[in-house]
């Protein structure tokens, strides 16, 4: 049995080319996994658990446009959750899928809470990592300080160094090799060999605007209705505070609730406890009747 992905373009409606790794199911009947990436990250993040859940499940791992093997767009100020979930929506089509499960990541999780309220007819269930209605600042501004503006390194020792420096208070207890495949799924070779971060450093554009006041998005929670949710959050989170997901929770009492020891923003998908969860909650929530033909 195969766990490798296929590649699988598709043009977006303004004319990008997108890619999207695509896991065929190897049983029948399960809704398809749609798992979207935080904001300087790409479908590789998922490799591992995509072929875990391919048992069942085909799974599709798409590039944001700006990351992977995604087209840059030449119009930065496009970089928004609003065109993501637009080139989302697209690749669904694309694919004939009518309801997925969807796993997101920080800004993947913010795309799935956006599409559980205006898109509900997509969504038969959502797992939220590190999302949540509100941001706490310091997070944010960590975030923005790196995001498309690391400096330069010369080689794959180097790319898992800053790798670690940037992420080691949030997934303290990697080893090197841990730091290093971390540092594969975040960075390309460029034409020379170099290791560069594969995406468009212009994705930064997107903070520009942020000016320490973090969006209020709790009434666009509150429109989530009938859509069962997951939610991990990191216990060592500088993002998503304990309070606001107790806050989520009291609003959506059938929430189930994960708090990911030992991990901040954001818990890699790879630990115990959220691999029991998910399984769990796609045994709850992710077997349907095919939901259509599903192109070449």
């Amino acid at each position: 049995m195969t766990t490798e992905s296929r590649d699988f373009y598709f043009d977006s409606t303004d004319g990008l080319r997108l890619y999207c790794a695509i896991y065929a199911a190897h049983e029948p009947g399960g809704l398809p996994v749609l798992c979207l990436p935080g904001v300087t990250r790409n479908s590789r993040d998922f490799a591992t658990l995509a072929a875990r859940l391919s048992a069942k499940h085909e799974v599709l791992a798409p590039d944001l446009r700006g990351r992977g093997r995604s087209a840059w767009d030449p119009e930065p100020a496009h970089y928004t959750p609003a065109t993501y979930i637009q080139d989302v929506v697209t690749l669904l089509q694309r694919r004939g899928h009518g309801r997925v499960i969807l796993i997101g990541t920080s800004l993947g999780a913010l795309m799935g809470m956006l599409m559980g309220a205006m898109r509900p007819d997509l969504i038969a269930g959502l797992v939220l990592n590190e999302g949540a209605p509100e941001f706490d600042p310091a997070g944010l501004r960590r975030i923005a300080a790196y995001a498309g503006k690391l400096p330069p390194v010369s080689s794959w020792t180097e790319a898992a160094a800053q790798a670690k420096s940037i992420y080691e208070g949030a997934l303290p207890g990697l080893s090197d090799a841990d730091w290093l495949k971390y540092a594969r799924q975040g960075y390309r070779e460029s034409a020379n060999g170099i290791p560069v971060p594969d995406l468009d450093p212009k994705i930064s554009e997107a903070f520009k605007g942020f000016t320490g006041t973090p969006p209020d998005f709790w009434p666009l929670f509150a429109k989530i209705t009938g859509i069962p949710m997951l939610v991990f959050r990191g216990a060592l989170s500088d993002l998503i505070s304990a309070a606001t997901v107790a806050r989520m929770a009291q609003e959506k009492p059938d929430m189930v609730l994960v708090t990911v020891a030992n991990r901040g923003h954001a818990p890699l998908l790879n630990e115990p406890e959220c691999l029991t969860a998910i399984d769990e909650f796609l045994a709850a929530h992710g077997r349907d009747a095919p939901d259509g033909a599903v192109p070449t």
